[in-house]
């Protein structure tokens, strides 16, 4: 007599290809999203290895360019206007000392005091954040020179957590005189204009080595917004900056 199927014998039949096929496959799955995530890994380890490199190599010489003046660049040549890059580097006992005292009040008070972020800062901007009251920035100098690097003005988590491992190696390897000497000369200060020299022509007609008190301290007053803001406006903004240079001792 021929052997009748019934429904339960097909469900153990089907049930025995299942276990015979899922093993395998689930293996396949998980050796192709090993290779998957080590290619990620390999990937952002040798972006942090040539960017840690770039960082040494500042140490003695002066970038040619920076991700912001790229970006710009190339927003110029997709909706225009035309672009017209004004930057030269200038040494750090070039650049007037009311400016770099101007910049550090600004930017980054606790500049010489923390190891590439300020915590308070970042502490009062989480606290501000959760009562929707942020009105400040907490990146300091060192952040933003990273930023400025290596990439651009967007806003990412994932631009976060690499600037968050290549501040401190900048700390390290730079050092506070480098990195404020760099951040000074690429800063963006205008339309096209990066550097103390470049604003200082640009904004005053005067060299980085000549500007004042108050010159200086309008020019820092703008480098939150500096494609919207002009020095003239500034007027409350950098009384406010000279009242801190003279509570810091300058």
């Amino acid at each position: 007599m021929a052997a009748t199927s019934t429904p339960f014998a097909s469900f153990r039949s089907w049930k025995q290809r299942l276990n015979w096929i899922r093993p395998g496959s689930i293996r396949l799955r998980t050796i192709r999203l090993r290779h998957v995530l080590l290619g990620v890994v390999a990937t952002l380890g040798l972006g942090w290895a040539l960017a840690a490199i770039t960082l040494l190599a500042l140490r003695w010489i002066d970038p040619p360019t920076t991700a912001v003046q790229i970006e710009r660049r190339l927003q110029s040549l997709l909706h225009g206007p035309p672009y017209h890059k004004h930057c030269r580097f200038l040494p750090i006992n070039q650049i007037s000392p009311e400016l770099q005292h101007a910049v550090v009040a600004a930017e980054d008070a606790r500049f010489y005091q923390h190891h590439g972020f300020d915590w308070h800062e970042i502490q009062i901007a989480a606290e501000d954040d959760l009562e929707g009251t942020r009105s400040r920035g907490a990146s300091t100098i060192t952040q933003q020179l990273v930023k400025n690097l290596f990439f651009g003005t967007g806003r990412s988590y994932l631009r976060k957590g690499a600037e968050f491992v290549l501040v401190p190696v900048a700390e390290l390897v730079l050092g506070k005189r480098r990195i404020l000497e760099l951040y000074l000369n690429v800063v963006e200060w205008g339309p096209g204009v990066y550097g103390a020299d470049a604003a200082a022509h640009y904004h005053y007609r005067a060299s980085a080595r000549s500007l004042d008190r108050d010159q200086a301290a309008r020019l820092a007053a703008i480098l939150p917004s500096p494609l919207r803001r002009r020095p003239a406006r500034m007027t409350r903004y950098s009384a406010l900056i000279q009242e801190r240079m003279h509570q810091m001792g300058w």
